[in-house]
């Protein structure tokens, strides 16, 4: 099986030994996506603004893919505290098309940087 990377300049540059995204025939896996802002390198402030923030990069990293929201399958959101649900959840309903893909929420110790939501996804390709 090939793997292609994928990388978009509208999202960060992977801060670790990883790609942004991952094309094989048939799909696109996407490393999570933080409130990283890509033009400064800097986490954005709050939840509301991380979460926002990171659904505009992996949206980038999947127009890189030649994809959208409206191929993606499933999602994973990783929130350090879980009252923050409800606000990201409104802020992701934005993002995705109807009918929603499966998703995971789950809280975790810490994310990188210290950002309070991560969000990757899998999305369909169509070869």
């Amino acid at each position: 099986m090939t793997r292609q990377p994928v990388t978009s300049a509208g999202a960060p540059a992977a801060i670790g030994p990883y790609s942004q995204a991952i094309a094989v025939p048939g799909a696109v896996y996407c490393s999570g996506q933080i409130g990283l802002d890509p033009a400064s390198g800097e986490l954005v402030e709050g939840v509301e603004a991380q979460a926002e923030r990171a659904l505009r990069n992996l949206g980038a990293v999947l127009d890189a893919a030649g994809v959208t929201f409206a191929d993606v399958v499933k999602t994973t959101i990783f929130l350090t505290d879980m009252d923050d649900f409800a606000t990201v959840n409104a802020i992701y309903a934005r993002f995705v098309p109807d009918p929603p893909p499966a998703r995971s929420t789950v809280a975790v110790a810490a994310l990188p940087k210290g950002a309070l939501v991560e969000v990757e996804a899998i999305a369909r390709r169509s070869e």
